[in-house]
């Protein structure tokens, strides 16, 4: 329970701090409605086409959001000290780890929530298949993005070039999951996958968040602690 409470302690502080500025969520929000905005404008929307890619469409403007977030997560913490002093102090790392991306995940909900109805009426999307299955796909696949964009986040603090170096590290090692986000996805939108096939990719995506995870929070230790 006490691991737990310094979990929340995190949690609540970033909550608390993006509340009040409410940085992350409106530059997340200002790229994701631009990303869907042009492509609704680069596609006809009732084109048989343009439902088949809306999947990939609506990761990659979720893809943008989510880095735009990522890049200030830690910068925060840089301010006043405040990372060299939980450095020290007694609550353990991973910890801090799991806060900060918890947080990250809920103002990526947030986006996708307003995101969702604006993306439905741009491409005039009616959803074929299971529609409850989005409930697990979208968390799933924002999680596979917010859990590694966190940890090589913090790995750029030291470096000139953060902004760049996110994106670089983060889209490679995201691949696999990317793949069954959109495949997932679109499966769900036209229908043309049958059940198993979506629940297998379902699967996959959920031994990849729970693997990387894993990595993550063993490894963040020492990414935080490292000179």
């Amino acid at each position: 329970m006490k691991y737990i409470g310094h979990v929340l302690a995190h949690l609540r502080k970033d909550l608390r701090i993006e509340w009040r500025s409410r940085d992350s969520i409106n530059g997340m929000l200002f790229f994701s409605l631009l990303v869907v905005v042009v492509f609704s404008l680069a596609f006809d929307p009732t084109a048989a086409v343009s439902r088949q890619i809306s999947g990939g469409i609506l990761w990659v403007a979720l893809l943008f959001a989510t880095v735009t977030a990522l890049n200030q997560a830690w910068t925060r913490e840089q301010n006043h000290q405040v990372l060299e002093a939980q450095r020290m102090a007694p609550a353990p790392a991973s910890a801090l780890f799991l806060g900060k991306a918890i947080a990250n995940m809920l103002f990526v909900l947030v986006v996708e929530a307003i995101l969702a109805p604006v993306f439905i009426v741009f491409y005039n999307l009616h959803v074929l298949g299971n529609a409850w299955l989005l409930a697990l796909i979208l968390p799933l696949g924002t999680w596979a993005l917010v859990v590694n964009g966190t940890f090589f986040a913090v790995l750029g603090l030291r470096t000139r070039n953060r902004e760049l170096l996110l994106p670089l590290l983060l889209l490679p090692i995201s691949l696999p999951a990317l793949l069954g986000m959109v495949e997932a996805t679109t499966g769900v939108l036209t229908a043309q996958l049958d059940p198993l096939e979506i629940n297998t990719w379902i699967t996959q995506l959920a031994g990849y968040d729970l693997v990387f995870t894993i990595i993550c929070i063993l490894l963040f230790d020492t990414v935080l602690n490292a000179e």
